[in-house]
This record gives C-alpha cells, sequence and structure tokens, in this order.
C-alpha cells in the first residue's frame, strides 16, 4: 500500500489528529456497502481461526478499544480484516470527554498522546448498534470495554459499572473492565487489590456467563500485577488485557519541548512496545493455565510484532496506533504476514506455532 505514506505524509499529517480519525472513521463506516468484494480482499483466512473465550475469533489480531468508541463501526471494521473489535470504553452516563486539543501525533516515534476522557454517547445508548451488528451473517467477534463515569465518585464506581454491565453483558461477546486510563480522575486507584476486588466481584455476577477481562495498566510494580492476576483468577474472571496506555515518557526520540507542549495524556504505539512484551511475560510466568485469556496489546505494529506476542503466551493480540501510521489495510497486512509465517491458529487445521 505505497500510497498510503505519500497520503499521510502530505495531507493527513498536516491535519489535527482528532480531526483526521473523524475523517477515517466516516470512511471505514462505508466499507460495509462493498460487500463480499472487500471480505474477499481483506478477510482474514480460515486458517487464522483461533478458539478462545468460547469464541471462535476469525483472526488472533483485532482492534483494541479507543477507536470505535460508540459501536457505530463494528462491520466496516471487520470487513477490513480484524478478527475481533472491542467497543467503547463506555460508560453509564454520556459525556463529552476531556476539552481539545486532546489528540497528539509523535510521529518520529510511531507513537500517540491522547486524553481524549472517555468521550462517549453512554453505554445504554451502544445497546442498539452492538444488536444489530451481532445479527450480521460475517462479523467480527465483539468485545465490549467498560468504564467509570466522570461524573461519578469513586467510592460510587461499583455501581457504575454495574449498571453498565447488566445493559451489555447480554449482548457482548466479552467484557472488558477498564481500570486503567490515565485519563479519567481516580480511575487507576481502582486497581488498588482492596478498591478492585469488590468491584470485578459485583461485575462478575451482573456479567453472568460473559466472558469478563480485566485491562491493567503498564506502570505498575510487577507484584502488583501478579496480585491482579491472582485475583481474577480467584473470582473467576477469564482474563487479562495487558496492557492500556502509559504515563512514562522515557527513550522517546521527540524533544523535550515537544512533549511538554503536548501535555498530559496517556502515550500508545512503539515507546510501549518493550514494556507491554514485559507485562505479557510477566502475566504468564504467574498464570499458564491456557484456558485464561491474556489479550496483548502495546506497541505492536507488524506480524512479526503479533507472532512475538503469540510466542510469549498471548492468547489474542490487539492494536490501535499503528492503524493511524500504516493505514486501512493495516489488518490485512497483517493477517497475511502471518500465514506467510506459517501460523495456524487453534480454531483450524494445522498446528498452532
Amino acid at each position: 500500500m505505497r500510497w498510503y505514506p505519500i497520503l499521510f505524509k502530505t495531507v493527513l499529517r498536516r491535519m489535527d489528529p482528532e480531526t483526521a480519525h473523524h475523517w477515517a472513521f466516516r470512511v471505514i463506516q462505508a466499507v460495509p456497502l462493498a460487500g463480499r468484494a472487500m471480505r474477499r480482499i481483506c478477510g482474514p483466512d480460515p486458517d487464522l481461526r483461533v478458539r478462545a473465550l468460547g469464541q471462535t475469533f476469525p483472526s488472533p489480531f483485532g482492534l483494541a478499544a479507543g477507536f470505535d468508541k460508540n459501536a457505530t463501526a463494528i462491520a466496516g471494521l471487520g470487513a477490513i480484516g480484524f478478527g475481533h473489535i472491542e467497543v467503547g470504553t463506555l460508560t453509564r452516563h454520556a459525556q463529552p470527554g476531556n476539552p481539545k486539543p486532546r489528540m497528539f501525533r509523535l510521529v518520529a516515534d510511531r507513537g500517540l498522546i491522547n486524553r481524549m476522557g472517555f468521550n462517549n454517547g453512554g453505554s445504554a445508548a451502544a445497546v442498539p448498534r452492538i444488536e444489530r451488528a451481532r445479527l450480521r451473517r460475517r462479523r467480527p467477534v465483539i468485545g465490549v470495554n467498560i468504564g467509570k463515569s466522570r461524573v461519578t465518585e469513586v467510592e460510587d464506581a461499583v455501581a457504575d459499572y454495574v449498571w453498565s454491565t447488566e445493559r451489555l453483558a447480554p449482548i457482548a461477546d466479552y467484557l472488558a473492565v477498564n481500570v486503567s486510563s490515565p485519563n479519567t480522575p481516580g480511575l487507576r486507584g481502582l486497581q488498588e487489590l482492596e478498591l478492585l476486588e469488590p468491584l470485578l466481584a459485583a461485575v462478575r455476577e451482573a456479567a453472568g456467563a460473559t466472558p469478563l477481562l480485566v485491562k491493567i495498566a503498564p506502570d505498575m510494580e510487577d507484584e502488583q500485577i501478579d496480585g491482579i492476576v491472582a485475583l481474577a483468577k480467584r473470582l473467576g474472571l477469564d482474563g487479562v488485557i495487558a496492557t492500556n496506555t502509559t504515563v512514562s515518557r522515557e527513550h522517546l526520540r521527540a524533544s523535550a519541548e515537544e512533549i511538554a507542549r503536548m501535555g498530559a495524556g496517556g502515550l500508545s504505539g512503539e515507546p510501549l512496545r518493550d514494556r507491554s512484551l514485559e507485562v505479557l511475560r510477566r502475566i504468564r510466568a504467574a498464570e499458564s493455565d491456557p484456558e485464561f485469556c491474556v489479550i496483548s496489546v502495546g506497541g505492536v505494529e507488524s506480524a512479526f510484532d503479533v507472532l512475538e506476542r503469540l510466542r510469549a503466551g498471548a492468547t489474542l493480540v490487539q492494536g490501535y496506533t499503528a492503524f493511524i501510521y500504516a493505514g486501512p489495510l493495516w489488518a490485512r497486512s497483517i493477517n497475511r504476514g502471518l500465514l506467510r509465517a506459517g501460523y495456524r491458529g487453534s480454531g483450524a487445521p494445522g498446528e498452532q506455532l
């Protein structure tokens, strides 16, 4: 896809990142109109199918939460090759998010800083859209990521999450509890075990039979990661998503002045690669049960990166930031690269690497 780098350099890079996102989003929403032809070009090969969380995923590679916040482009994103789409983050109360500008590219670092603040139309509003997406004959697996509303105090967080769970769990293929975004005040404090245990226990009960995972930050100490994994197992959660964005600004090519100008927010993309892989390996060292699902996300850009995560113990892999830099055929490229490398999924004939 030689044309995309030229388009990015000459047009998209000059646009405000959030504006460019909205334009790209409109194009992706129109993709289902191409129907069968687009699936033939971009759809994952059947040999890539993976069994996890009681579902058959068309590919081990999916799109992380944050791109399709309101579940309005599931069909289009599936048609261009993503095996699963994690929509959201959705909150009980609709909210506009943080003031703009709130998204910044670090082009030299292949990274992104965002402080979006869970801008979304609310959990209830997303329900009919997810229900419609589920009715499509050929669709990706649909994960739903939920978070705390900004107007909700930390002491009332459990009821806030449960309210969203009761509405979304019945229509989600899996549910992800987000307690790790750095852009909602007090949210990361919910990762402390004394606060996290009652929250996850209540959501586990409300979710019923729907698979449930918790999404964690990369900025925790290893012992805290071990504690969350042990808690997830004890409460009967189905897995962990590792990791969210980081508040670290170490080892960046961008100048200190440029980084300071961008301000606070979570950093994603290539700068997160090493730490995300470390956290994955830490989780698998603590919990080797293959039925315990670990979704690895952070700094994933190529088929090599996906294979590296799978070989390190990831059940599934997600990406997001590289979508901005690689363009609309990114998932297709990764899926084809996996096949060329000899990968065969656990839900398909052949051996899994």
